[in-house]
């Protein structure tokens, strides 16, 4: 019976598990198209797979064993089954390769049926919750099967009734697992998943790679959408994207938004984007809602706004695009894109940013900086210190870019402070002075692409009439525009953030610093200059340099908890049950450190925002700045008057 049956279920499982993979990729391709190479991808899915997803799933030891052997078990165990019931090769070693296969895929089943006995509120239940049962189904069902074609058994043992039992187990396995791949459940993700590896939007990301630089919109083509509206207007890869989500909830224990209580949870906005792509409603998410937001409440299709009918907007504000959600996704799903490019139609198509932000982009036009002040002020934090101006030099090694922390006067300490450093390294720097503008930063992730394109040209220009060798910033905001967005505009420069050049020049030998001696000290990662940048290092040899041991704390390094700053947040300013910043300090507080070493004038400003007692926040170039040893001063020979002689 089971010689008939079996191939009938396997083939029959496999004609509608194709039918189901083209009415998918019909669904994606509802989106806009985008350049892909096809071919390419495919033939790098394997090695994406294997190496760059699997390198963030290591990440947890216990989950990484599991994929390994519940995956690998699977794959391997579905193309010997086709082969050896489906097409009848009843190979001995095939039969052994066959019962390893689904061994291996059932302890991988046993682990992932114990993490589901009791798991973490970051996972969706529902559907989710039968997948350990129907991979065990598979698995056990299949292993019986082949024991005799290993001959371990001979054939027809237990009869009819185990016969019909097994074919119910594979039946079960199969309809779970194949058809599951295309028409959706919790076996969705593989198919998606191995596709969307192939066919990423940022394939820079593979082979050790990065790539965090948002995508430029083209606004010289009239018919372009200006960010997104619907479903629809996403690329066809960004839907693939959203479709390979996992559901895993690690890009929600990461988010510091929805930590705070604000109404963003990165997992459920993946999910009403594939919502909206299907078309329906929210009702069946088995996950966490956004904080306040109850689910069931919000709907959609492809062709129908997102704001308003899938999200409401203040979930878009809520962001502060620090990428931990992109960096924790085991399937590399890009949510910052998305959401920025939602934020751009309601920015550059309805005019409808919350808040402060509105004047905010109104002086970024009027005054090339967001807080309104009057350019020409832009270099009354140096009037003494008699810095060198690029229009006056020929050339220098270092073009100091200042930042819009030039007009603040915290900042303007870290940036005094920075001067100090340089010139003791007799480095041969000079400033931009007037003819410095905003980097665009906030505008971009506030969605006015206009206004970002706007101020990049014409600091491009700028920078196009003077030679330097490096550019050098304190503010990792800038250094990531300058350094990862305005190539798409012809801008390519060499640019480094102060920490990098500092650990340079104090490796060189070029600085003279004595030990610090002001405290304990914690670190805490700009997200624009780790996660973006992938700079953790220089910070830490910098402080190690000034003798200092750093307290780390628990999320630190890749980990490292958003002070709230970034994406415009707090122009944005949406509200939620505590501060993202106050979170931090508590994180702060763990360490039992007394001072804080920021590189980031918005992590400053954040972090000196929670009210006191805290410990201390200071910029890196503050404390190398405080332990510069001055040379001593050549002693001149005094000379004695010459004595008076009376005559």
């Amino acid at each position: 019976m089971l010689t008939i049956i079996l191939p009938i279920l396997l083939f029959a499982a496999l004609a509608l598990a194709i039918l189901g993979a083209v009415r998918r990729m019909a669904m994606w391709r509802r989106g806009r198209a985008s350049k892909v190479d096809l071919l390419g991808g495919l033939l790098a899915m394997p090695r994406r797979y294997m190496v760059d997803l699997h390198h963030v799933v290591a990440r947890d030891k216990y989950m990484a064993n599991t994929h390994v052997a519940t995956a690998g078990g699977f794959v391997l165990a579905a193309v010997l089954a086709i082969v050896v019931h489906g097409f009848g090769v009843h190979n001995q070693i095939f039969g052994y390769a066959l019962l390893f296969a689904t061994a291996l895929m059932f302890i991988g089943a046993l682990f992932v049926f114990k993490r589901r006995l009791n798991p973490p509120s970051r996972l969706s239940k529902g559907p989710w919750m039968r997948l350990p049962k129907s991979l065990l189904a598979f698995s056990a069902s299949f292993f019986i099967l082949t024991l005799p074609v290993a001959g371990v058994l001979p054939e027809g043992f237990g009869g009819w009734f185990l016969a019909a039992l097994l074919a119910v187990g594979v039946a079960w396995g199969v309809c779970e697992l194949f058809l599951g791949m295309t028409w959706g459940g919790p076996m969705k993700h593989a198919f998606a998943g191995a596709l969307h590896l192939a066919w990423h939007r940022r394939a820079e990301r593979f082979g050790g790679g990065r790539s965090t630089g948002l995508k430029a919109l083209d606004l010289t083509d009239r018919s372009a959408p200006l960010g997104v509206e619907k479903p629809k207007d996403f690329t066809w890869n960004q839907l693939l994207g959203f479709d390979a989500c996992v559901q895993c909830g690690k890009c929600e224990a990461a988010c510091p938004a929805f930590a705070a209580g604000q109404p963003l949870n990165p997992k459920k906005l993946i999910q009403d984007m594939v919502v909206g792509l299907a078309g329906g409603t929210d009702a069946h998410f088995a996950g966490s809602p956004y904080p306040g937001k109850p689910i069931g409440e919000h709907g959609g299709n492809p062709h129908q706004p997102i704001v308003n009918g899938l999200v409401d907007a203040e979930t878009l504000w809520s962001c502060t695009t620090c990428r931990a959600c992109v960096e924790e996704c085991p399937m590399m799903i890009e949510h910052v894109d998305a959401i920025v490019d939602m934020r751009r139609f309601l920015t550059l198509e309805k005019g409808a940013t919350p808040n402060n932000g509105a004047q905010v982009l109104d002086n970024l036009i009027a005054t090339d900086n967001p807080g309104g002040f009057a350019p020409g002020g832009r270099m009354n934090w140096a009037a003494d210190l008699n810095l060198n101006v690029m229009r006056d030099t020929p050339s220098v090694d270092v073009l100091f870019w200042v930042g819009d922390g030039a007009f603040d006067m915290r900042n303007q300490r870290t940036l005094r402070a920075f001067v100090k450093v340089l010139k003791a390294a007799k480095v041969s720097f000079a400033v931009l002075g007037l003819e410095e503008r905003d980097s665009g930063d906030v505008a971009r992730r506030l969605g006015d692409e206009a206004t970002f394109q706007a101020l990049a040209k014409r600091n491009i220009q700028t920078l196009a009439q003077y030679r330097f060798k490096r550019i050098v910033t304190c503010d990792p905001h800038s250094f990531h525009v300058l350094k990862n967005e305005y190539p798409a505009f012809g801008g390519e420069y060499l640019v480094q953030h102060h920490s990098t050049y500092m650990a340079e020049l104090l490796a060189a030998g070029q600085l003279n610093v004595s030990a610090d001696t002001g405290g304990s000290v914690t670190y805490h990662d700009p997200c624009y200059l780790g996660r973006y940048n992938g700079e953790y290092e220089a910070p830490r040899a910098v402080l190690r340099a000034l003798g200092i041991e750093v307290k780390e704390m628990q999320r630190s390094g890749f980990r490292s908890r958003c002070c709230g700053g970034g994406g415009g947040a707090p122009i944005t300013d949406i509200p939620g049950k505590q501060r993202i910043p106050d979170m931090r300090m508590d994180d702060i507080r763990e360490t039992g450190a007394e001072r804080v070493a920021v590189g980031c004038p918005q992590c400053t400003a954040m972090l000196e925002g929670v009210v006191e007692p805290r410990p201390l926040i200071k910029d890196i170039a503050e404390l190398v700045a405080d332990a510069l040893v001055e040379p001593a001063a050549p002693v001149k020979a005094t000379q004695r008057a010459p004595e008076e002689v009376i005559a």
